[in-house]
């Protein structure tokens, strides 16, 4: 699938992103500094890299600036991952160059569904085009939905929502998780909202829309 830098001196923390991600097929090599990860740098160079922010040798964000005003490193997918739960943490680093933002604790789930985000957007994963889920399927290159033999007319956010119940099949998706990666706020009041295009989503969907279950006070999955 794709080769991976894990640089994060947190030995548990980074044992598990390397172990999740590679039983998701992916190469992952484990980095504890900024040290590790140069030298590492000039032996190749990996289609995503994912990098602590606090580091004991050089902090992430500094890193990061260096990747991006490097020309053989600057286009390298990043996700940025600390403690740190601010806004203004994770705006900095955004605005700094980073693609994607995890705040600890986080979920595996969350990390790799991510993480194959990102590898799409940025053209790593050009094979992976195609998403199925019994008779669903939806190509990402044409922005295509077809259930069987049928074209299937979706708003842009029940295809956001869509793709990403077929990137996670199996795995239960909260209500907070979905409202901040389709509509980017974690405001439950506004909950009504993914309700709403929860049900239309499924009658467009038609004999597939059981495959949509509802979490009693959690949130959704898609089997």
């Amino acid at each position: 699938m794709a080769n991976i830098y894990v640089v994060e001196d947190d030995e548990n923390i980074r044992e598990i992103e390397c172990f999740a991600l590679k039983n998701s097929g992916h190469e992952v090599s484990g980095m504890v500094n900024a040290a590790q990860f140069d030298a590492a740098l000039k032996k190749g160079i990996p289609d995503l890299i994912i990098l602590d922010i606090m580091l004991p040798d050089k902090d992430g964000l500094t890193i990061l600036k260096e990747l991006r005003e490097n020309e053989s490193t600057r286009k390298i997918p990043i996700i940025m991952v600390t403690a740190k739960t601010t806004e203004l943490d994770k705006v900095k680093g955004l605005d700094m160059g980073a693609d994607d933002y995890l705040s600890k604790p986080f979920g595996v789930m969350e990390l790799i569904s991510r993480v194959k985000a990102l590898l799409r957007r940025s053209g790593r994963l050009e094979n992976d085009s195609c998403l199925k889920a019994g008779q669903i399927q939806l190509d990402l290159k044409k922005h295509l939905v077809m259930v069987g033999t049928q074209t299937c007319e979706l708003t842009y956010k029940e295809y956001e929502l869509l793709k990403l119940f077929m990137e996670n099949q199996g795995t239960v998706l909260t209500r907070e998780l979905l409202m901040d990666r389709i509509w980017g706020t974690d405001y439950i009041g506004e909950s009504r909202t993914l309700d709403m295009h929860i049900k239309t989503l499924r009658q467009k969907l038609k004999e597939e829309s059981s495959r949509i279950k509802t979490v009693r006070n959690v949130g959704y999955k898609m089997e």
